[in-house]
């Protein structure tokens, strides 16, 4: 009887020293081969964005790729994180991916808000030009020495204005409106005050309520948001004006990504790279869709802007560039300025 106690003893204090399938082992070496990898990777929009289409398109190749040993789980609408949060979390290890717009690290990362300039970009063509080189370099390197690894760099495209108060067409018709801007871009509150608007920033869950009970009069978005959050149901005036881009930098924690078998890490990598090409299409394609359907819907007017009325709002937020130049880098600016 007492050798039958001694086994089973044993048997328990070897099932309690030996790791269990479903936890994380962490020896700062490599990662054992049969155990699963769950990836939590939390975003801000809806799932049916451009971003939310991809992140789950992302989580299934991976799933497939790596026969289930790699699981990313997605959790889209700020269901995990909201604006402002997403960061921390990246750092502390509670998430392991996230995809911000760019104005939002800003806060951290002033250099971003070169995004944020007025009419900095011709078109998503040159954006990718611009990741691809010197900017692309500066920018992920801040990201690299804060110990945080960029992934890729999705589009969600140009920005539109919207209202429920009057057409806009001209600056002046921004006198004594306010609107909503994404949190930590100075450059964006000085963007709408320059045209003589009030900015209030806010973050993205709580904007259709916020325009529904006129917490404040407009946004500026880009049209597959608009459409999905249904922002254009209670924002009656949209301008087509393009004055901004709107991108997201998928990003992880680096020491995380470090500590990942160098097998699962390429794996990762090819299939991040071939769903970027595949969410840039999906961009292009739903702001094209999405742009057509709200000016047939009924429910909003929508004004197309002109060449002329485009100088007109060069003009006056030229000047932006100057005072953001020592803030976001003279080297940057100039940089930006040579691609277009």
């Amino acid at each position: 009887m007492k050798t039958k106690i001694t086994v089973i003893l044993c048997l328990c204090l070897f099932t309690i020293l030996t790791p269990g399938c479903g936890e994380r082992v962490v020896d700062k070496e490599q990662v054992s081969p049969d155990e699963k990898i769950v990836i939590k990777f939390s975003h801000v929009v809806a799932e049916n964005t451009p971003k939310g289409l991809a992140a789950e398109r992302y989580a299934a190749l991976v799933k497939e790729r790596t026969r289930g040993r790699v699981e990313v789980q997605v959790f889209p609408n700020s269901t995990l994180y909201k604006d402002g949060e997403e960061i921390q979390a990246l750092q502390s290890g509670a998430v392991q991916m996230i995809a911000p717009a760019t104005s939002k690290l800003a806060g951290e990362f002033p250099q971003w808000q070169i995004f944020d300039l007025p009419y900095v970009f011709m078109n998503e063509e040159k954006v990718h030009e611009a990741m691809n080189g010197y900017i692309g370099v500066k920018l992920y390197g801040g990201l690299r020495q804060n110990n945080i690894q960029s992934l890729a760099f999705w589009d969600s495209g140009f920005k539109l204005i919207t209202n429920s108060r009057k057409p806009i067409i001209y600056p002046q018709d921004f006198n004594d409106l306010s609107f909503r801007v994404m949190i930590n871009s100075k450059v964006l509150k000085k963007q709408f005050e320059k045209l003589g608007a009030t900015p209030v920033e806010g973050s993205f869950d709580d904007l259709y309520r916020a325009l529904e009970t006129r917490a404040f009069d407009g946004e500026e978005n880009t049209i597959s948001n608009i459409c999905t959050k249904n922002l254009y149901k209670v924002q009656p005036y949209l301008t087509v004006s393009n004055h901004g881009y709107m991108g997201y930098v998928v990003l992880t924690n680096a020491a995380y990504w470090n500590s990942l078998p160098p097998d699962i890490r390429e794996v990762l990598e090819s299939t991040m790279a071939e769903v970027t090409e595949w969410e840039r299409q999906q961009a292009l394609k739903m702001n094209k869709e999405g742009l057509e359907m709200v000016a047939q819907s009924g429910v909003t007017q929508v004004h197309y802007q002109t060449e002329d009325e485009k100088r007109e709002w060069m003009e006056v937020l030229r000047p932006i560039y100057t005072e953001f130049s020592d803030v976001i880098g003279r080297d940057l600016i100039s940089s930006i300025e040579e691609l277009n």
